[in-house]
C-alpha cells in the first residue's frame, strides 16, 4: 500500500475505501483501515470524527476490532452510543465484550448505557464474559461455534453451517463440535476432516481416532489455553464449564494476542516498569511508577557502594584497582541478565518450574563457570599487559570466575525462588540480581586484592 503522509491523503483515502465498500467492490483488509484511521486521528482528530461518522456500522465493527485499547475506550466520544450499540451488536461476542470493557475503563455508565441498547441474548453473553477474571479462559473465549449432536446427519449438518455463514452468523470456523444430549462436550472433528465422509452418515460413525478432545475449563488460567493451542498446533480450542458443557472456543487469533501481551508484560517488567502504567495518558501515573523502582534500585546501589568503601584504603594503594572495577560489575551484571532472562522466558513457556530446578541451575552454573575461567584467562593477561603487576592479573582473573558464578547461580535461582513464593519473577529479579553480581563482585576483587597484593 502506498504511503499517505498528509491527513488530507489519508482522508481522501479512506472516503473512496467507504465507498468502495458501500458498492461491495471492497478489497482492503480491516487491520490497514484501523491503521490509517489511527494515524489521521494523531494528524487531525476533526477529520478523524468526520469520518468515523462516515463509516458503515457494519464495516466500523470490524474496524474497530483492530484498533489499539484506548482508541476503544474513547470512541462513545467519537460516535453516538447508538451507533456503538449497533457496531457492538455485529461484532463476535469476545470482541464485544472488550469493547464494552474498554468502554467502561473510562466512563462506565456510558457502557452500561450502550449494553441497555442491545438485545436481551447480546447483553447477557457480554455481561457473562466480562464477569471472568482477567486471566480466565472465559474472558477470552466467543460464543459463536459450531456444534452437532452424534445423532445427526453429517450432510444436514453442513447446510446448516452453510446456512449459517450465508447469513454471516459465524465466521473462522474451523471445527465441528460434538456434544451430546445435554451439551456436554464429546470432542471435536476438523471440518478438512469432515468433508471426506459420506454425507448420509451420522456423526456417531465417524472413528474416535478422528475425534480430537481438546478442550479447556473456562475458569482456567488462559497461560493453560496458551501452553496447549501451541504445543498441539491448535487453530481453536472447546471451552466448558465444571459439568464439560460446551460453553464457546478460544481462536488462535486470540492466543496470538495473549502471547504477544505476556510477551510486553515480561519485557516491560524486565526493565522494571509496567505495562498498564505506560499506556496510560498521565504522565504522573507513569512517572510516579519509574520512580518506585528506581529508587529500589538507588537502594541496591548503595549497598555496592557500602562494599566498596569498606575497601577504601585498598583502592588508595592501588589505583589500578579503581580502573578495574568496573569491568568485574560489569561482565557479572551481563552474564546474570543472559541467565536471568532464559531462565524468565522458559518458565513463561512453561518448560521450567520449581520441581524441576535443580536441572536448570546446574546448566546455568557450568556454563557460567567456562565462561568465567575463559574470561578470567583473556582479562588476567591484559591486567598483566596493562599494569605490568602479575599478581593483579592473578586477582581480577580469580574475581572473574567467583563473579560469573555467582551470576549463573543467582540469574537461575532467583526467579525460581520468587515463583516459589507467588511473585512475578520477571518484576522483582532484575533489581535483586543486579545487587549480588554488584555487591559479590566488588567484594571479592577488591577482598582478594587486600589479601594478595597488600
Amino acid at each position: 500500500m502506498e504511503e499517505l503522509k498528509t491527513y488530507e491523503e489519508i482522508k481522501e483515502f479512506l472516503l473512496e475505501a467507504i465507498q468502495s465498500y458501500k458498492e461491495e467492490r471492497f478489497e482492503l483488509h480491516p487491520f490497514d483501515l484501523a491503521g490509517m484511521l489511527e494515524k489521521l486521528r494523531d494528524l487531525n482528530y476533526e477529520e478523524y470524527e468526520y469520518i468515523c461518522k462516515k463509516i458503515p456500522s457494519e464495516l466500523f465493527a470490524e474496524i474497530l476490532c483492530e484498533m489499539p485499547n484506548y482508541v476503544q475506550e474513547e470512541i462513545t466520544e467519537v460516535i453516538s452510543d447508538k451507533k456503538v450499540a449497533n457496531i457492538t451488536s455485529m461484532m463476535d461476542s469476545d470482541d464485544a465484550s472488550m469493547l464494552i470493557y474498554n468502554i467502561a475503563q473510562k466512563d462506565e455508565e456510558t457502557a452500561q448505557a450502550i449494553l441497555e441498547k442491545l438485545d436481551d441474548e447480546d447483553k447477557q453473553i457480554i455481561e457473562k464474559l466480562n464477569s471472568y477474571e482477567e486471566d480466565e479462559a472465559g474472558s477470552y473465549m466467543q460464543n459463536e461455534l459450531f456444534s452437532a449432536s452424534l445423532d445427526e446427519n453429517i450432510g444436514v449438518a453442513l447446510r446448516r453451517l452453510k446456512k449459517l455463514k450465508d447469513e454471516d452468523e459465524l465466521d473462522n470456523i474451523f471445527h465441528a463440535y460434538l456434544v451430546d444430549s445435554s451439551n456436554r462436550f464429546i470432542g471435536s472433528i476438523g471440518l478438512e476432516e469432515l468433508i471426506v465422509f459420506e454425507r448420509d452418515l451420522k456423526f456417531s460413525d465417524i472413528p474416535n481416532e478422528k475425534i480430537k478432545s481438546f478442550e479447556c475449563n473456562h475458569k482456567s488460567d488462559i497461560s493453560e489455553v496458551v501452553e496447549l493451542v501451541t504445543n498441539y498446533n491448535l487453530s481453536a480450542i472447546a471451552i466448558v464449564d465444571d459439568e464439560n458443557k460446551l460453553l464457546g472456543r478460544i481462536t488462535h487469533d486470540d492466543i496470538h494476542d495473549v502471547i504477544q501481551q505476556q510477551d510486553t508484560k515480561q519485557l516491560y517488567s524486565l526493565a522494571g516498569v509496567s505495562d498498564d502504567a505506560e499506556q496510560e495518558e498521565s504522565m504522573y501515573l507513569i512517572g510516579r511508577n519509574r520512580a518506585f523502582w528506581l529508587g529500589i534500585n538507588l537502594i541496591t546501589a548503595i549497598l555496592a557502594s557500602i562494599v566498596i568503601g569498606m575497601f577504601d584504603a585498598t583502592i588508595q594503594s592501588l589505583v589500578a584497582l579503581a580502573v578495574l572495577m568496573p569491568i568485574v560489575a560489569s561482565m557479572g551484571g551481563n552474564a546474570g541478565t543472559q541467565t536471568l532472562t532464559v531462565t524468565v522466558r522458559q518458565m513463561a513457556l512453561g518448560e521450567i518450574s520449581y520441581t524441576d530446578a535443580k536441572k536448570t541451575i546446574y546448566k546455568e552454573v557450568i556454563i557460567s563457570l567456562v565462561n568465567g575461567f575463559l574470561f578470567a584467562l583473556v582479562i588476567g593477561v591484559i591486567a598483566f599487559l596493562w599494569f605490568k603487576i602479575p599478581l593483579l592479573g592473578l586477582v581480577i582473573a580469580m574475581s572473574m570466575v567467583i563473579n560469573l558464578l555467582s551470576a549463573g547461580f543467582f540469574g537461575a535461582v532467583i526467579p525460581i525462588l520468587l515463583e516459589k513464593f507467588e511473585i512475578d519473577p520477571a518484576i522483582g529479579s532484575t533489581v535483586i540480581l543486579t545487587t549480588v553480581t554488584d555487591v559479590v563482585g566488588f567484594f571479592s576483587f577488591l577482598g582478594l586484592a587486600t589479601i594478595i597484593l597488600l
